[in-house]
Protein backbone atom coordinates (compact mmCIF):
# COMPACT_ATOMS: atom_id res chain seq x y z
CA UNK A 1 0.00 0.00 0.00
CA UNK A 2 1.19 3.48 -0.86
CA UNK A 3 0.87 6.22 1.73
CA UNK A 4 0.35 9.96 1.44
CA UNK A 5 2.24 12.30 3.77
CA UNK A 6 0.30 15.05 5.55
CA UNK A 7 2.21 17.97 7.11
CA UNK A 8 1.08 21.07 8.94
CA UNK A 9 3.44 23.68 10.38
CA UNK A 10 3.31 25.93 13.43
CA UNK A 11 5.73 28.83 12.96
CA UNK A 12 6.73 31.16 15.77
CA UNK A 13 8.02 34.54 14.59
CA UNK A 14 9.51 37.11 16.96
CA UNK A 15 8.02 40.51 16.19
CA UNK A 16 10.30 43.51 15.67
CA UNK A 17 9.40 45.54 18.73
CA UNK A 18 11.69 47.44 21.11
CA UNK A 19 9.94 46.10 24.20
CA UNK A 20 8.34 42.85 25.32
CA UNK A 21 4.74 41.73 24.85
CA UNK A 22 3.38 42.82 28.21
CA UNK A 23 6.12 44.95 29.82
CA UNK A 24 8.75 47.56 28.91
CA UNK A 25 11.83 45.27 29.06
CA UNK A 26 14.16 45.38 26.04
CA UNK A 27 13.97 42.70 23.35
CA UNK A 28 17.58 43.22 22.22
CA UNK A 29 19.33 39.97 21.32
CA UNK A 30 22.63 39.04 22.93
CA UNK A 31 22.31 40.82 26.29
CA UNK A 32 23.88 39.25 29.40
CA UNK A 33 21.62 36.53 30.84
CA UNK A 34 18.81 37.70 33.11
CA UNK A 35 19.39 41.43 32.57
CA UNK A 36 16.36 42.26 30.38
CA UNK A 37 13.81 41.21 33.00
CA UNK A 38 11.34 42.81 35.40
CA UNK A 39 8.64 41.74 37.91
CA UNK A 40 6.05 41.49 35.12
CA UNK A 41 7.87 39.13 32.74
CA UNK A 42 9.19 37.03 35.63
CA UNK A 43 5.73 36.63 37.13
CA UNK A 44 6.15 38.35 40.48
CA UNK A 45 3.03 38.74 42.67
CA UNK A 46 0.89 41.86 42.36
CA UNK A 47 1.91 42.96 38.84
CA UNK A 48 -0.31 43.61 35.81
CA UNK A 49 0.55 43.05 32.12
CA UNK A 50 -0.16 45.69 29.45
CA UNK A 51 -0.57 44.78 25.76
CA UNK A 52 2.17 46.05 23.41
CA UNK A 53 0.27 47.96 20.70
CA UNK A 54 3.16 47.73 18.22
CA UNK A 55 3.13 43.93 18.47
CA UNK A 56 -0.58 43.89 17.66
CA UNK A 57 0.00 46.16 14.63
CA UNK A 58 2.79 43.95 13.29
CA UNK A 59 0.69 40.80 13.75
CA UNK A 60 -2.26 42.41 11.93
CA UNK A 61 0.10 43.51 9.15
CA UNK A 62 1.37 39.94 8.80
CA UNK A 63 -2.14 38.50 8.81
CA UNK A 64 -3.23 40.90 6.07
CA UNK A 65 -0.19 39.96 3.97
CA UNK A 66 -1.23 36.32 4.47
CA UNK A 67 -4.73 37.10 3.19
CA UNK A 68 -6.32 36.40 6.58
CA UNK A 69 -9.54 37.71 8.04
CA UNK A 70 -8.90 39.98 11.02
CA UNK A 71 -11.32 38.99 13.77
CA UNK A 72 -13.48 41.68 15.33
CA UNK A 73 -12.46 40.53 18.81
CA UNK A 74 -9.59 38.33 19.96
CA UNK A 75 -8.88 37.30 23.53
CA UNK A 76 -5.69 36.46 25.39
CA UNK A 77 -5.77 33.29 27.45
CA UNK A 78 -3.68 31.61 30.11
CA UNK A 79 -2.03 28.40 28.90
CA UNK A 80 -0.89 26.42 31.94
CA UNK A 81 2.13 24.16 31.95
CA UNK A 82 5.05 23.71 34.29
CA UNK A 83 8.60 24.01 32.98
CA UNK A 84 11.70 25.77 34.37
CA UNK A 85 11.80 28.38 31.56
CA UNK A 86 8.27 29.57 32.39
CA UNK A 87 8.47 31.60 35.62
CA UNK A 88 4.70 32.21 35.85
CA UNK A 89 3.89 28.50 35.30
CA UNK A 90 1.65 29.73 32.51
CA UNK A 91 2.03 31.38 29.12
CA UNK A 92 -0.19 34.21 27.93
CA UNK A 93 -1.35 33.19 24.46
CA UNK A 94 -4.53 33.17 22.37
CA UNK A 95 -6.66 30.06 22.03
CA UNK A 96 -10.34 30.01 21.13
CA UNK A 97 -10.44 33.58 19.80
CA UNK A 98 -7.26 34.30 17.78
CA UNK A 99 -6.33 37.58 16.12
CA UNK A 100 -6.83 36.37 12.52
CA UNK A 101 -8.06 33.30 10.64
CA UNK A 102 -8.62 31.70 7.21
CA UNK A 103 -5.72 32.97 5.12
CA UNK A 104 -3.31 31.48 2.61
CA UNK A 105 0.19 31.71 1.18
CA UNK A 106 1.02 30.68 -2.38
CA UNK A 107 4.26 28.77 -2.92
CA UNK A 108 5.95 27.41 -6.05
CA UNK A 109 6.87 23.71 -6.04
CA UNK A 110 8.53 22.17 -9.11
CA UNK A 111 7.44 25.14 -11.20
CA UNK A 112 3.79 24.87 -10.12
CA UNK A 113 1.95 27.30 -7.84
CA UNK A 114 0.32 25.72 -4.81
CA UNK A 115 -1.91 27.43 -2.25
CA UNK A 116 -1.27 26.56 1.40
CA UNK A 117 -4.03 27.50 3.81
CA UNK A 118 -3.37 29.48 6.99
CA UNK A 119 -5.58 28.31 9.85
CA UNK A 120 -4.84 31.16 12.23
CA UNK A 121 -2.46 33.91 13.28
CA UNK A 122 -2.30 34.71 16.97
CA UNK A 123 -0.16 36.52 19.53
CA UNK A 124 1.62 35.14 22.57
CA UNK A 125 4.68 35.63 24.75
CA UNK A 126 7.87 33.58 24.50
CA UNK A 127 9.31 31.41 27.24
CA UNK A 128 12.86 31.65 28.60
CA UNK A 129 15.89 29.79 27.33
CA UNK A 130 17.42 26.75 29.00
CA UNK A 131 21.16 26.15 28.62
CA UNK A 132 22.00 22.52 29.29
CA UNK A 133 25.39 21.46 30.62
CA UNK A 134 26.85 18.17 29.50
CA UNK A 135 24.32 17.59 26.68
CA UNK A 136 22.61 19.41 23.83
CA UNK A 137 19.17 18.75 25.38
CA UNK A 138 17.73 18.35 28.83
CA UNK A 139 17.86 14.55 28.55
CA UNK A 140 21.35 13.58 29.62
CA UNK A 141 22.33 17.03 30.94
CA UNK A 142 24.02 17.19 34.33
CA UNK A 143 22.38 20.53 35.06
CA UNK A 144 20.51 23.28 33.25
CA UNK A 145 20.73 27.05 33.55
CA UNK A 146 17.86 29.36 32.65
CA UNK A 147 17.99 32.78 31.01
CA UNK A 148 14.73 34.75 31.33
CA UNK A 149 15.73 37.51 28.88
CA UNK A 150 13.54 35.92 26.23
CA UNK A 151 10.60 35.48 28.59
CA UNK A 152 7.80 37.75 27.41
CA UNK A 153 9.26 38.44 23.94
CA UNK A 154 6.34 39.11 21.50
CA UNK A 155 5.68 36.07 19.33
CA UNK A 156 3.31 35.64 16.44
CA UNK A 157 2.26 32.05 15.81
CA UNK A 158 1.25 31.18 12.26
CA UNK A 159 -0.51 27.83 11.92
CA UNK A 160 -0.85 26.30 8.47
CA UNK A 161 -3.57 23.96 7.29
CA UNK A 162 -2.39 20.34 6.79
CA UNK A 163 -1.94 21.11 3.07
CA UNK A 164 1.73 20.20 2.71
CA UNK A 165 2.42 16.83 1.14
CA UNK A 166 6.18 16.39 1.47
CA UNK A 167 9.14 17.57 3.53
CA UNK A 168 10.37 19.46 0.46
CA UNK A 169 7.08 21.39 0.27
CA UNK A 170 7.38 22.24 3.98
CA UNK A 171 10.86 23.66 3.38
CA UNK A 172 9.63 25.77 0.45
CA UNK A 173 6.74 27.07 2.57
CA UNK A 174 9.11 28.06 5.38
CA UNK A 175 11.41 29.86 2.94
CA UNK A 176 8.49 31.72 1.35
CA UNK A 177 7.12 32.73 4.76
CA UNK A 178 10.53 33.91 5.96
CA UNK A 179 10.91 36.05 2.83
CA UNK A 180 7.45 37.57 3.29
CA UNK A 181 7.95 38.42 6.98
CA UNK A 182 11.34 40.01 6.28
CA UNK A 183 10.01 41.89 3.26
CA UNK A 184 7.16 43.58 5.13
CA UNK A 185 9.43 44.35 8.09
CA UNK A 186 7.67 42.50 10.89
CA UNK A 187 10.36 39.94 11.79
CA UNK A 188 14.07 39.65 11.02
CA UNK A 189 13.45 35.87 10.74
CA UNK A 190 16.97 34.93 11.83
CA UNK A 191 16.53 31.25 12.54
CA UNK A 192 20.02 31.00 14.02
CA UNK A 193 19.01 33.54 16.70
CA UNK A 194 15.68 31.89 17.40
CA UNK A 195 13.55 34.72 16.01
CA UNK A 196 11.91 32.25 13.60
CA UNK A 197 11.20 28.71 14.80
CA UNK A 198 9.13 25.88 13.47
CA UNK A 199 7.18 22.96 14.92
CA UNK A 200 5.80 20.40 12.48
CA UNK A 201 2.93 17.93 12.69
CA UNK A 202 3.24 14.94 10.40
CA UNK A 203 1.14 11.86 9.68
CA UNK A 204 0.58 9.45 6.81
CA UNK A 205 -2.56 7.85 5.39
CA UNK A 206 -3.33 5.43 2.54
CA UNK A 207 -3.47 7.19 -0.80
CA UNK A 208 -7.04 8.24 -1.53
CA UNK A 209 -8.13 8.11 2.12
CA UNK A 210 -9.85 11.09 3.70
CA UNK A 211 -9.23 10.39 7.36
CA UNK A 212 -5.95 11.62 8.85
CA UNK A 213 -3.53 9.20 10.45
CA UNK A 214 -2.04 9.54 13.94
CA UNK A 215 0.22 12.59 13.99
CA UNK A 216 3.49 13.27 15.73
CA UNK A 217 5.01 16.67 16.40
CA UNK A 218 8.64 17.65 15.88
CA UNK A 219 9.66 20.64 18.00
CA UNK A 220 11.81 23.73 17.50
CA UNK A 221 13.58 23.24 14.19
CA UNK A 222 15.80 26.28 13.65
CA UNK A 223 17.00 25.98 10.05
CA UNK A 224 15.50 25.11 6.67
CA UNK A 225 17.83 22.14 6.43
CA UNK A 226 16.66 20.91 9.83
CA UNK A 227 13.01 21.19 8.74
CA UNK A 228 13.72 19.10 5.64
CA UNK A 229 15.87 16.44 7.32
CA UNK A 230 13.67 16.07 10.40
CA UNK A 231 10.50 15.62 8.37
CA UNK A 232 12.22 13.19 6.00
CA UNK A 233 13.37 11.13 8.98
CA UNK A 234 9.91 11.12 10.59
CA UNK A 235 8.20 10.37 7.27
CA UNK A 236 10.51 7.38 6.87
CA UNK A 237 9.79 6.21 10.44
CA UNK A 238 6.01 6.40 9.89
CA UNK A 239 6.21 4.40 6.66
CA UNK A 240 8.45 1.74 8.19
CA UNK A 241 6.12 1.45 11.18
CA UNK A 242 3.14 0.88 8.90
CA UNK A 243 4.99 -1.83 6.98
CA UNK A 244 6.01 -3.64 10.15
CA UNK A 245 2.64 -3.30 11.87
CA UNK A 246 3.99 -1.04 14.61
CA UNK A 247 1.54 1.41 16.17
CA UNK A 248 2.27 5.12 15.84
CA UNK A 249 1.39 7.03 19.00
CA UNK A 250 0.63 10.75 19.25
CA UNK A 251 3.72 12.29 20.82
CA UNK A 252 6.24 15.11 20.69
CA UNK A 253 9.65 14.22 19.28
CA UNK A 254 12.94 15.99 18.59
CA UNK A 255 15.34 15.58 15.71
CA UNK A 256 18.87 14.32 16.38
CA UNK A 257 20.97 15.68 13.51
CA UNK A 258 23.92 13.44 14.43
CA UNK A 259 21.94 10.29 13.63
CA UNK A 260 19.26 11.69 11.26
CA UNK A 261 16.54 10.21 13.47
CA UNK A 262 13.74 11.55 15.65
CA UNK A 263 13.49 10.62 19.32
CA UNK A 264 10.37 10.63 21.52
CA UNK A 265 10.24 13.30 24.24
CA UNK A 266 6.74 13.09 25.73
CA UNK A 267 3.21 12.11 24.85
CA UNK A 268 1.46 14.80 22.80
CA UNK A 269 -0.71 17.09 24.87
CA UNK A 270 -4.30 17.92 24.07
CA UNK A 271 -5.77 21.42 24.48
CA UNK A 272 -7.63 20.52 27.67
CA UNK A 273 -4.32 19.51 29.28
CA UNK A 274 -3.33 23.19 29.33
CA UNK A 275 -6.47 24.32 31.22
CA UNK A 276 -6.95 27.37 29.03
CA UNK A 277 -9.09 30.21 30.36
CA UNK A 278 -9.32 33.92 29.39
CA UNK A 279 -6.60 36.15 30.85
CA UNK A 280 -8.48 38.23 33.44
CA UNK A 281 -5.92 41.06 33.47
CA UNK A 282 -6.06 41.88 29.74
CA UNK A 283 -8.92 43.31 27.65
CA UNK A 284 -9.99 41.83 24.28
CA UNK A 285 -8.20 43.16 21.19
CA UNK A 286 -10.87 44.81 19.00
CA UNK A 287 -9.32 46.55 15.96
CA UNK A 288 -11.74 48.77 14.06
CA UNK A 289 -11.83 48.96 10.26
CA UNK A 290 -10.06 52.32 10.16
CA UNK A 291 -7.06 50.99 12.12
CA UNK A 292 -6.92 47.84 9.98
CA UNK A 293 -6.89 49.91 6.77
CA UNK A 294 -4.17 52.18 8.14
CA UNK A 295 -2.05 49.08 8.78
CA UNK A 296 -2.90 47.63 5.35
CA UNK A 297 -1.57 50.81 3.71
CA UNK A 298 1.85 50.22 5.30
CA UNK A 299 2.34 46.84 3.62
CA UNK A 300 3.19 48.10 0.15
CA UNK A 301 3.84 45.89 -2.85
CA UNK A 302 4.34 42.26 -1.83
CA UNK A 303 7.24 40.18 -3.23
CA UNK A 304 5.22 38.11 -5.71
CA UNK A 305 3.61 41.15 -7.33
CA UNK A 306 6.91 43.01 -7.37
CA UNK A 307 8.58 40.08 -9.14
CA UNK A 308 5.90 40.05 -11.83
CA UNK A 309 6.25 43.81 -12.31
CA UNK A 310 10.04 43.59 -12.57
CA UNK A 311 9.72 40.94 -15.27
CA UNK A 312 7.17 43.00 -17.22
CA UNK A 313 8.61 46.51 -16.75
CA UNK A 314 12.32 45.75 -16.94
CA UNK A 315 12.32 42.63 -19.13
CA UNK A 316 14.15 40.61 -16.47
CA UNK A 317 14.17 36.83 -16.44
CA UNK A 318 12.40 35.10 -13.50
CA UNK A 319 15.64 34.29 -11.64
CA UNK A 320 16.90 37.89 -11.81
CA UNK A 321 13.51 39.28 -10.77
CA UNK A 322 13.38 36.89 -7.81
CA UNK A 323 16.89 37.85 -6.71
CA UNK A 324 16.27 41.60 -6.95
CA UNK A 325 13.11 41.32 -4.86
CA UNK A 326 14.72 39.17 -2.18
CA UNK A 327 14.75 42.19 0.15
CA UNK A 328 12.98 45.57 0.13
CA UNK A 329 16.32 47.41 0.30
CA UNK A 330 17.66 45.59 -2.77
CA UNK A 331 14.49 46.21 -4.78
CA UNK A 332 14.49 49.92 -3.91
CA UNK A 333 18.20 50.24 -4.76
CA UNK A 334 17.68 48.58 -8.15
CA UNK A 335 14.70 50.73 -9.10
CA UNK A 336 16.45 53.89 -7.93
CA UNK A 337 19.37 53.04 -10.22
CA UNK A 338 17.10 52.35 -13.20
CA UNK A 339 15.42 55.74 -12.77
CA UNK A 340 18.84 57.35 -13.23
CA UNK A 341 20.10 54.98 -15.92
CA UNK A 342 17.56 53.32 -18.23
CA UNK A 343 19.51 50.12 -18.77
CA UNK A 344 17.90 47.67 -16.29
CA UNK A 345 19.81 44.61 -17.45
CA UNK A 346 23.19 46.34 -17.02
CA UNK A 347 22.15 47.59 -13.59
CA UNK A 348 20.91 44.13 -12.59
CA UNK A 349 24.13 42.43 -13.72
CA UNK A 350 26.34 44.75 -11.68
CA UNK A 351 24.16 44.50 -8.57
CA UNK A 352 23.85 40.70 -8.74
CA UNK A 353 27.51 40.29 -9.66
CA UNK A 354 30.26 42.48 -8.24
CA UNK A 355 28.16 44.34 -5.65
CA UNK A 356 26.56 41.21 -4.16
CA UNK A 357 29.89 39.35 -4.18
CA UNK A 358 31.44 42.14 -2.11
CA UNK A 359 28.53 42.21 0.34
CA UNK A 360 28.61 38.44 0.80
CA UNK A 361 32.39 38.29 1.21
CA UNK A 362 32.27 40.95 3.93
CA UNK A 363 29.02 39.85 5.57
CA UNK A 364 27.42 43.22 4.84
CA UNK A 365 24.04 44.46 3.67
CA UNK A 366 23.11 47.40 1.44
CA UNK A 367 22.09 49.37 4.50
CA UNK A 368 25.63 49.13 5.91
CA UNK A 369 27.57 50.57 2.95
CA UNK A 370 27.94 54.14 1.67
CA UNK A 371 27.30 53.37 -2.00
CA UNK A 372 24.25 55.21 -3.35
CA UNK A 373 22.34 54.54 -6.59
CA UNK A 374 23.70 57.85 -7.95
CA UNK A 375 27.24 56.76 -7.13
CA UNK A 376 26.86 53.48 -9.01
CA UNK A 377 25.33 55.24 -12.01
CA UNK A 378 28.26 57.69 -12.12
CA UNK A 379 30.47 54.63 -12.60
CA UNK A 380 28.36 53.43 -15.56
CA UNK A 381 28.46 56.87 -17.16
CA UNK A 382 32.25 56.95 -17.03
CA UNK A 383 32.29 53.60 -18.85
CA UNK A 384 29.90 54.94 -21.48
CA UNK A 385 32.04 58.06 -22.01
CA UNK A 386 35.08 55.86 -22.56
CA UNK A 387 36.90 57.36 -19.59
CA UNK A 388 37.40 53.91 -18.06
CA UNK A 389 37.05 50.33 -19.23
CA UNK A 390 34.70 47.76 -17.76
CA UNK A 391 37.65 46.02 -16.13
CA UNK A 392 38.87 49.22 -14.49
CA UNK A 393 35.29 49.94 -13.40
CA UNK A 394 35.28 46.72 -11.36
CA UNK A 395 38.45 47.83 -9.56
CA UNK A 396 36.99 51.27 -8.95
CA UNK A 397 33.74 49.82 -7.58
CA UNK A 398 35.66 47.80 -5.00
CA UNK A 399 37.51 50.95 -3.93
CA UNK A 400 34.25 52.89 -3.76
CA UNK A 401 32.77 50.22 -1.49
CA UNK A 402 35.83 50.08 0.78
CA UNK A 403 36.56 53.79 1.08
CA UNK A 404 33.24 55.49 0.38
CA UNK A 405 34.97 57.75 -2.19
CA UNK A 406 33.32 58.80 -5.45
CA UNK A 407 34.25 57.35 -8.82
CA UNK A 408 35.64 60.74 -9.92
CA UNK A 409 37.92 61.03 -6.87
CA UNK A 410 39.30 57.51 -7.37
CA UNK A 411 39.95 58.03 -11.10
CA UNK A 412 41.77 61.29 -10.36
CA UNK A 413 43.82 59.94 -7.43
CA UNK A 414 44.90 56.71 -9.11
CA UNK A 415 45.12 57.84 -12.73
CA UNK A 416 42.78 55.12 -13.95
CA UNK A 417 41.53 56.73 -17.15
CA UNK A 418 41.77 54.72 -20.35
CA UNK A 419 44.77 55.33 -22.56
CA UNK A 420 43.80 57.93 -25.14
CA UNK A 421 47.30 58.57 -26.49
CA UNK A 422 47.62 56.26 -29.54
CA UNK A 423 51.39 56.50 -29.43
CA UNK A 424 51.47 55.14 -25.88
CA UNK A 425 49.20 52.26 -26.87
CA UNK A 426 51.25 51.45 -30.01
CA UNK A 427 54.38 51.19 -27.87
CA UNK A 428 52.71 48.69 -25.51
CA UNK A 429 51.39 46.63 -28.45
CA UNK A 430 54.80 46.48 -30.12
CA UNK A 431 56.44 45.40 -26.84
CA UNK A 432 53.90 42.57 -26.48
CA UNK A 433 54.53 41.44 -30.10
CA UNK A 434 58.27 41.45 -29.51
CA UNK A 435 58.01 39.55 -26.18
CA UNK A 436 55.71 36.80 -27.49
CA UNK A 437 57.29 35.43 -30.69
CA UNK A 438 55.73 31.97 -30.34
CA UNK A 439 52.17 33.30 -30.22
CA UNK A 440 52.87 35.77 -33.01
CA UNK A 441 54.10 32.92 -35.21
CA UNK A 442 51.00 30.85 -34.42
CA UNK A 443 48.72 33.74 -35.35
CA UNK A 444 50.52 34.33 -38.61
CA UNK A 445 50.25 30.59 -39.32
CA UNK A 446 46.45 30.86 -39.17
CA UNK A 447 45.60 30.28 -35.48
CA UNK A 448 43.31 33.29 -35.07
CA UNK A 449 42.28 32.50 -31.46
CA UNK A 450 45.80 33.44 -30.29
CA UNK A 451 44.85 37.08 -30.77
CA UNK A 452 42.91 36.97 -27.48
CA UNK A 453 46.02 35.89 -25.59
CA UNK A 454 47.91 38.85 -27.03
CA UNK A 455 45.04 41.21 -26.18
CA UNK A 456 45.22 39.92 -22.62
CA UNK A 457 48.95 40.64 -22.46
CA UNK A 458 48.38 44.21 -23.63
CA UNK A 459 45.61 44.67 -21.07
CA UNK A 460 47.92 43.33 -18.37
CA UNK A 461 50.77 45.63 -19.41
CA UNK A 462 48.44 48.64 -19.48
CA UNK A 463 46.92 47.67 -16.11
CA UNK A 464 43.51 47.46 -17.73
CA UNK A 465 43.62 51.00 -19.05
CA UNK A 466 43.60 50.07 -22.73
CA UNK A 467 40.37 49.66 -24.71
CA UNK A 468 40.13 45.95 -25.66
CA UNK A 469 38.54 46.60 -29.08
CA UNK A 470 41.18 49.22 -29.93
CA UNK A 471 43.93 46.83 -28.77
CA UNK A 472 42.66 43.99 -30.95
CA UNK A 473 42.36 46.28 -33.98
CA UNK A 474 45.89 47.60 -33.46
CA UNK A 475 47.32 44.11 -32.95
CA UNK A 476 45.77 42.77 -36.12
CA UNK A 477 47.05 45.71 -38.19
CA UNK A 478 50.57 45.26 -36.80
CA UNK A 479 50.61 41.46 -37.22
CA UNK A 480 49.13 41.41 -40.70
Amino acid sequence: MNYETIIGLEIHAQLLTESKMFCSCSTKFGARPNTNICPICTGQPGVLPVINKKAVELAIKSALALNCRIEKSSVFARKHYFYPDLPKNLQISQYELPLATKGYLDIVVDGQKKRIGITRVHLEEDAGKLVHKGAARIMGAGESLVDYNRTGIPLMEIVSEPDLRSPAEAKVFMEALQHLLQFIGVCDAKMEEGSLRCDANISIRPEGAQKFGVKTEIKNMNSFRAVLRALEAEEKRHNEAKKSGEEIIQETRFFDDTTDTTIGMRSKEFAHDYRYFPEPDLPPVEPDNRWIEEIRNTIGELPEKKQERFKADYQLNPADAEFLTSSPALAVFFESCVKLYAQPKIVANWIMGDLTAYLNANNLSLEKIDLTPAGLIDLFKEIDKGTISGKIAKTILMEMLKSGKTVHDIIKEQGLTQISDEGELVKIVEDVIQNNPKQVAEFRAGKDSVIMFLVGQVMKASKGRAKPDAVQKLLRSRLQ
